[in-house]
């Protein structure tokens, strides 16, 4: 409302600079570009809805699990996909280069994927009927549902449960094993389960390492 980014994942990052001790600069980022902004230093840590895959572990370390976080794909009413079958041959848009997309071609070959270079882009597509659901994360979706509360839309199929991971460049050990004792004192302590209930709606639970 005032300009400023506000969500999960800037109380996390103002968290672990407070703890760190160091002053926090913000760098926006697209989903594609997650990754490349630590491999060429435009950033020193990646806090992003970040999900962690076995390709990306072999360019990057993740820390502990700070944040829950469920992909879906979603739709109107009047679409029928309720499995991973109906979705084929229907209009799907994505962001590029997400878990969602890594998800949609695996769990539904058969969807016609529309991807997108950003997540408003990908929300944009649905909304000016240009496709017919849209695969993202539930907070996304449930974001979009508040900021139009007559949105024909509903949660249609769960791709998967893919919690969130504080990632950074491979080797720096020391950050590492410091930023995993900051999540591990923040779950501990019950900070993690507030951020998730001021921003999710419900505490974060129990999250994988």
């Amino acid at each position: 409302s005032d300009m400023t980014p506000r969500g999960y994942d800037i109380d996390m990052a103002q968290l672990i600079g407070k703890k760190l001790g160091v002053k926090v600069e913000l760098v926006p980022v697209t989903a594609p570009n997650r990754i490349a902004y630590l491999q060429t230093n435009k950033a020193d840590i990646t806090i992003s809805s970040l999900g962690k895959t076995a390709e990306r572990a072999k360019v990057v370390d993740f820390s502990l699990a700070y944040a829950p976080f469920f992909d879906a794909v979603f739709g109107t009413k009047k679409v029928k996909a309720t499995s991973f079958a109906e979705l084929n041959g229907k209009t799907i848009s994505v962001t590029r280069g997400s878990m969602q997309d890594q998800e949609l071609e695996q769990l539904a070959p058969g969807a016609v994927v529309k991807r997108f270079e950003d997540n408003n882009s990908t929300l944009s597509a649905f909304l000016a009927g240009h496709v017919q659901m849209f695969a993202t994360g539930t907070t996304v979706a449930a974001a979009l549902q508040k900021m139009n509360p007559s949105l024909d839309m509903e949660l249609k199929v769960i791709l998967a449960n893919a919690p969130c991971y504080v990632a950074m460049p491979k080797g720096e050990s020391t950050l590492l094993a410091k930023i995993n004792m900051i999540i591990r004192e923040a779950r501990a302590d019950g900070t993690i389960d507030k951020f998730s209930q001021t921003w999710l709606g419900a505490p974060a639970g129990q999250l994988p390492d």
